[in-house]
C-alpha cells in the first residue's frame, strides 16, 4: 500500500511539473542582461565582462553591476549565452547623409559584409538637424545593447556622438572624415589628393577659369577638396576668381543653385568641379536650363562616382570614391576591434585610407573659348 502512495505522489509530481512547463503554473520573469546594465546604469558589453570575469573593467564599475545583478536575483544562462554567441553580433548604422546615392552604395556594402559576418545590422536615420537628435538616437542604440556603430559622413565629424559611444564602451569607426580621428577608427579616402588629382586633369585639358562648388560646411572632407583644388591651381600658376568658389550642401538642390549662379556671371568658368556627384549632376541640369552643352560649353565633373549618374548625360567625369567597399571595411574593422575588446579588453584604433581612382567619361572637353 505504501509503494501504491508513493508511486501515486511520483505521478502528480510529474503531471505538476508537465503542467508548470505547458504554463498553467506559475512564472518568475527572467531578467536580461539588458536589464542588468540599464540598473548598473552601463553598456551590456560591460555587464557582460563583469559576469565573465574578464579584467578590463575599472572596480568601481564592476561593483556597481555585481550590486544590480545581486538586486535583480541576475542568474546567468550558458545555454543563452551560446545562443547569442551564435547570432552574430549586432551593429548599428546611423546615417542622415543629404545624398540618397551616397547613402545607397553605402547601405548595400554594408548590408553585404553584415551578412558574410553573420552579423545583424541595425539601420537608424537621423533626421533631426540638432547634434542633440543624434546623440538620443545614439543612446537609445546602447539601451539596446549594440556591440558597434557605423557612422558615415556628415555623423563621423560629430565629436559628441563619438565622445557617447566612448564613455558606454561601444566601439565605433567613422567612415569617410576628411582627416583621421584620435577616438575611433576610420576608413576614408585621402580628399585632399584626389580634389588635386581632378583638378589637375582640368588643367590638361586646358581649362584655366575653374568653378568649384564646396561640400557642406559640417564635414572636414569638404575644406580637404577644397584645398586640394586650390593647391593644384596655385601649383599650376593659376589666380582663383573668388567669385568662382560657391558654397554647395551635397544636395542636387545645392548644386542646381550654385551651378546657376556660376554660369550667370559675365565671364562665366570654362568647367566647374563639384565637390560631390549629386551637385554636379544639379550642375549639369543648371548648364541645360540655359541652353549650354555639356562639355562644349562648359566642362563639368563630381566626386565619388554613385549611383546618380545613371540620371546624367553625358556621363560624368568623377573621383571614384569606392564607398560600397568602404562600408564593408566599416564593418570588417568593426567585428575585429569587438573581438579584441572581448579577449583582451582593448583594441588598437586604425586609419585605413583606401585608394581613388579618377574615372574619365564624356562630361570634359576642351575648353570652348569661343562660346564664353
Amino acid at each position: 500500500m505504501a509503494t501504491r502512495e508513493r508511486m501515486a505522489r511520483k505521478a502528480g509530481a510529474g503531471k505538476g511539473a508537465a503542467k508548470a512547463a505547458q504554463g498553467d503554473g506559475p512564472r518568475r520573469e527572467i531578467v536580461t542582461v539588458s536589464d542588468v546594465a540599464r540598473h548598473a546604469g552601463v553598456s551590456p558589453m560591460t555587464v557582460s565582462r563583469v559576469v565573465n570575469g574578464e579584467r578590463c573593467v575599472r572596480e568601481e564599475t564592476r561593483e556597481a553591476v555585481l550590486s544590480s545583478v545581486r538586486a535583480l536575483k541576475y542568474s546567468p544562462n550558458p545555454a543563452a549565452r551560446s545562443l547569442a554567441s551564435a547570432q552574430g553580433l549586432r551593429i548599428a548604422l546611423l546615417y542622415g547623409n543629404p545624398s540618397a546615392s551616397y547613402i545607397g552604395e553605402f547601405l548595400l556594402g554594408a548590408l553585404d559584409e553584415s551578412g558574410r559576418k553573420s552579423a545583424q545590422l541595425i539601420l537608424k536615420k537621423w533626421d533631426a538637424e540638432s547634434e542633440k537628435g543624434a546623440l538620443d538616437v545614439v543612446r537609445n542604440l546602447v539601451r539596446t545593447g549594440v556591440d558597434g556603430v557605423i557612422l558615415p559622413p556628415p555623423l563621423c565629424e560629430v565629436a559628441g556622438i563619438r565622445t557617447a559611444l566612448k564613455e558606454s564602451d561601444v566601439a565605433a569607426v567613422a567612415v569617410a572624415p576628411g582627416r583621421p580621428l584620435e577616438d575611433c577608427s576610420c576608413v576614408r579616402v585621402d580628399d585632399y589628393r584626389a580634389a588635386y588629382d581632378m583638378t589637375a586633369h582640368l588643367l590638361a585639358q586646358g581649362h584655366r577659369r575653374i568653378g568649384f562648388i564646396k561640400g557642406h560646411p559640417n564635414q572636414t572632407a569638404s575644406g580637404e577638396r577644397l584645398h586640394g583644388f586650390t593647391q593644384a591651381m596655385s601649383d599650376a600658376g593659376q589666380a582663383i576668381d573668388k567669385t568662382f568658389v560657391v558654397q554647395g550642401y551635397f544636395t542636387y538642390v545645392s548644386g542646381l543653385n550654385a551651378g546657376e549662379r556660376l554660369l550667370t556671371l559675365k565671364q562665366r568658368p570654362s568647367a566647374i568641379f563639384a565637390s560631390n556627384d549629386d551637385m554636379a549632376a544639379g550642375a549639369v541640369s543648371a548648364a541645360h536650363k540655359r541652353g549650354l552643352d555639356v562639355p562644349r560649353d562648359v566642362s563639368i565633373v563630381g566626386f565619388d562616382d554613385t549611383s546618380i549618374l545613371a540620371a546624367v548625360w553625358p556621363p560624368l567625369t568623377t573621383i571614384r570614391q569606392p564607398v560600397a567597399q568602404m562600408a564593408e571595411l566599416a564593418v570588417n574593422i568593426l567585428a575585429t576591434e569587438i573581438s579584441a575588446r572581448k579577449r583582451k579588453g582593448v583594441a588598437e584604433k586604425v586609419d585605413r585610407v583606401v585608394p581613388h581612382r579618377l574615372v574619365l567619361r564624356e562630361s570634359v572637353a576642351a575648353p570652348n573659348l569661343t562660346r564664353a
